[in-house]
């Protein structure tokens, strides 16, 4: 089977697009999905539409500017679809698109795997602690 053949497997090095390379644009939107405030409002936009103070209230801590900031990055990768209803007072929705919710499934994958094995983190981090003289 040969690179071109849709059923060959894919590797890195067979993408166009090489994220361990500085100039590569996928770097910035990975920086976008897996940076804290991106990864949490993917997971939070994966339950549903939510207006903005919503989902500032669903990703507990991020300000309002970084939640502002990080919904416009998530919107210019395609994966936040933005709209605004033609209210008074303005309405303004966010939710998934059919790309931020294949991100926002594999990401919940990851955070759901990270959740189930915090006992061996947490003691793996008291170790570390004990050994170097705690924090």
């Amino acid at each position: 089977m040969t690179s071109t053949d849709s059923a060959a497997p894919v590797s890195v090095t067979d993408s166009a697009y090489d994220v361990f390379a500085r100039a590569c644009p996928s770097r910035g939107t990975l920086e976008h999905v897996t940076g804290r405030w991106g990864a949490l409002t993917l997971g939070a936009l994966h339950e549903g539409s939510f207006r903005f103070n919503e989902l500032r209230r669903r990703v507990d801590g991020v300000s309002e500017k970084m939640l502002s900031q990080t919904l416009q990055a998530l919107e210019r990768d395609g994966l936040v679809h933005r709209e605004a209803q033609p209210t008074n007072p303005p309405r303004v929705d966010y939710e998934l698109t059919p790309l931020g919710h294949e991100v926002a499934g594999r990401l919940l994958a990851l955070i759901e795997f990270v959740e189930g094995r915090m006992d061996d983190v947490l003691v793996a981090r008291e170790r570390y602690d004990a050994e170097r003289g705690g924090r």
